[in-house]
């Protein structure tokens, strides 16, 4: 992990400057919450559930049958859980999937799509699949980065407050605790 970051660095100093994701401190929660939600790879959100994961996950999308119906279907698990909310449209609408989870910060909805073509002037909206390519990524991790102002937060090294807004909850908090200790160690 300490090699990929280390890469990353010297490999986009200028973005990350542009941040001011340039401290020794703010680059281990960066890349240490980066390292939690995507392995440092910019992904896409799976959602090949089990009906029986389904109903542990997303229990107030499904009953009992309806799960057993979506049961290993990513696409209409995505439509369905991200229907109608952040932005997106309804189950017909293909948007959930569309605007699931990508990158390395696992962007989603339709909302964050839209402000983050705004703010950099590249077409997430209508390329949405461009946030698997390295860059496009990073670019984005870095500006919802500075949309929740994790900066000031990682300045005093507060990981809870940090996830919090990442994630919605503390999913995965020691983890993330462990990998920012990490990556500070190793830089």
């Amino acid at each position: 992990m300490i090699e990929e970051v280390k890469r990353l660095i010297n490999t986009y100093p200028t973005l990350l400057n542009k941040y001011g994701i340039n401290t020794k401190l703010r680059q281990a929660h960066f890349f240490g919450q980066l390292a939690h939600e995507s392995n440092l790879k910019p992904i896409s959100e799976n959602l090949n559930y089990s009906s029986d994961r389904l109903l542990v996950i997303f229990k107030k999308y499904f009953t009992q049958t309806e799960a057993i119906n979506f049961h290993r279907q990513p696409e209409k698990i995505a439509n369905r859980v991200y229907a109608n909310r952040m932005g997106n449209g309804d189950e017909k609408s293909g948007d959930g999937w569309k605007y699931r989870g990508k990158g390395f910060i696992q962007l989603t909805g339709k909302d964050n799509y839209i402000k983050l073509t705004k703010t950099t002037g590249i077409d997430f909206v209508n390329n949405p699949d461009i946030l698997l390519e390295e860059v496009n990524a990073l670019i984005a991790a870095c500006e919802y980065w500075k949309w929740i102002n994790a900066n000031s937060f990682a300045d005093i090294d507060d990981v809870k407050s940090i996830t919090k807004l990442i994630n919605g909850g503390y999913n995965g908090l020691e983890d993330r605790v462990e990998k920012v200790k990490s990556v500070e160690k190793g830089l």
